[in-house]
């Protein structure tokens, strides 16, 4: 089956035909550089990542491009409250993103351009534009003209005539048109700014992105991603002005992430609900975001409130169990082979899954399916009684897994330490101490020793009420919180 993608200039899935045969070239908008990165801001980050690695596991040799603009009014805000540098600002922001994109450890993109190293190819793209009547100068800004380019709006599906009327700011005189937008700006005292034909100054900031596309890959790309909130107008804008200089199609599939909500409440900075990736990271777990992320379909609202956090380390407890389990068996030897119905379940699922992120990148469904041999495999292995078959077993299941959980950049941790945290934060949340259960399913343990079956089972249903779950091994008892 051949991958399909959803187009947002189309709105409908399209099959994934790239320009050149084996090769993709994919352009995702990365971010401004003033502030840490609000969570919001990693969905895109975690979901195309996933594209990325598919793409690669499909063979196809992927160019993933992820730009930072690191000229910015927020950037030049900042750097005077704090009394440095914009560049300062910038170097610093990029450097807590990298920090956390390596905590999430998501595979590093092939390459990061910063818009202060494509001045000289953004002025040339500007001054292709004014030379082909596309944009005009006005003291010594330049904007482009959108009435010189017939199909604005088609990304976006928005009408030309509607967004003029509807412009809210206040008109700039020396615009043609309310809708036509800064390609570049001319500098305020103080800016930082460079040399250009029309004045000392700085990019507008949709340029950026389209001259580093045609910079880096070329006038054409296949795939350009980016939060639901840029389609317009910076989407809308970088196709405008990177079709009126080059006459070519600029971007063959346009995919776009959806918002995130906390508890039906969309996040801004007037309800007090902004929270930083770095915060959340510190707080839980890298995997514990990642999962969340990819536990509804990116193009879909996703809710990050506290019940959708507490959903998401209870269903990636239930994972580590498995696999914390799967890890102690095939610590064995074994020449047995595995039972031929779970061959069937790991074929069966495979299949799913890759059915599944063909038909644009269905993650849920994706996750539905390893819960499935989740479940399987526990049937089959937690028995009392350990076989060859179930070592052979246990081997396929983490090997299987590990596979799949690289291809979402998910199951990498070492399984029991991992589960050792999440069972942490499921007890903090019940109000246990793990002292007190180790207590307890030591008094169960004694009793069994001195055949007190009936306190052994007291102890059992006890720990139960509790949510715990004991497993009677012949190395001794163990236990868990109930997945």
């Amino acid at each position: 089956m051949p991958i399909q993608i959803y187009n947002s200039k189309t709105q409908k899935k399209e099959e994934f035909v790239p320009l050149e045969a084996g090769t993709v070239k994919m352009y995702v908008c990365g971010p401004t550089v003033y502030d840490f990165l609000h969570v919001g801001n990693f969905r895109g980050a975690i979901f195309f990542n996933l594209v990325r690695n598919w793409l690669e596991k499909r063979g196809y040799n992927v160019s993933y491009i992820y730009n930072y603009t690191d000229v910015d009014d927020k950037i030049i805000d900042r750097a005077k409250k704090e009394g440095i540098s914009a560049s300062d600002v910038a170097q610093k922001y990029i450097k807590e993103f990298e920090t956390d994109y390596a905590t999430l450890k998501l595979k590093k993109h092939t390459q990061n351009p910063r818009v202060t190293e494509f001045m000289n190819p953004i002025i040339q793209f500007v001054e292709g534009l004014v030379a082909n009547g596309k944009a005009y100068v006005a003291d010594g800004d330049v904007y482009f003209d959108v009435h010189a380019y017939p199909s604005y709006g088609e990304l976006s599906h928005k009408n030309l005539e509607d967004l003029e009327q509807g412009v809210r700011i206040e008109v700039d005189a020396r615009k043609k048109h309310p809708a036509d937008f800064a390609l570049w700006k001319k500098a305020k005292p103080g800016e930082p700014s460079w040399a250009s034909p029309w004045s000392e100054g700085r990019p507008g900031w949709h340029i950026e992105c389209s001259a580093m596309i045609k910079g880096i890959l070329g006038e054409s790309i296949d795939i350009h991603g980016g939060g639901m909130d840029l389609l317009f107008p910076h989407h809308e804008n970088e196709r405008a002005q990177s079709e009126g200089l080059t006459g070519k199609p600029f971007v063959n599939y346009w995919m776009h992430n959806n918002m995130l909500q906390f508890g039906n409440q969309k996040m801004s900075k007037s309800l007090g609900n902004v929270r930083t990736g770095r915060s959340f990271l510190t707080e839980f777990h890298p995997e514990i975001l990642k999962y969340l992320m990819l536990s509804a379909h990116y193009r879909s609202i996703l809710d990050f409130s506290p019940t959708a956090i507490d959903n998401t380390i209870t269903s990636l407890a239930r994972f580590y169990s498995a696999m914390a389990f799967a890890e102690k068996l095939a610590g064995q030897s074994s020449s047995a082979a595995a039972p031929a119905a779970f061959e069937q379940t790991l074929q069966s699922a495979t299949t799913g899954i890759e059915t599944a992120l063909d038909d644009d990148f269905n993650t849920p469904e994706v996750l539905a399916r390893m819960f499935e041999v989740v479940r399987q495999f526990n049937n089959l292995a937690r028995t009392p009684k350990q076989t060859p078959e179930k070592i052979a077993l246990a081997v396929k299941f983490r090997d299987w897994l590990r596979s799949w959980g690289e291809t979402m950049s998910l199951f990498q941790e070492e399984p029991a330490e991992f589960l050792l945290f999440l069972d942490d934060m499921l007890l903090k949340k019940k109000n246990l101490d793990r002292s007190q259960i180790d207590q307890k399913v030591q008094e169960r343990s004694q009793a069994r020793l001195a055949k007190d079956f009936k306190k052994a089972d007291e102890l059992r249903v006890e720990l139960t009420a509790l949510g715990i779950a004991v497993q009677d091994t012949p190395t001794g008892s163990e236990w868990e919180v109930a997945k």
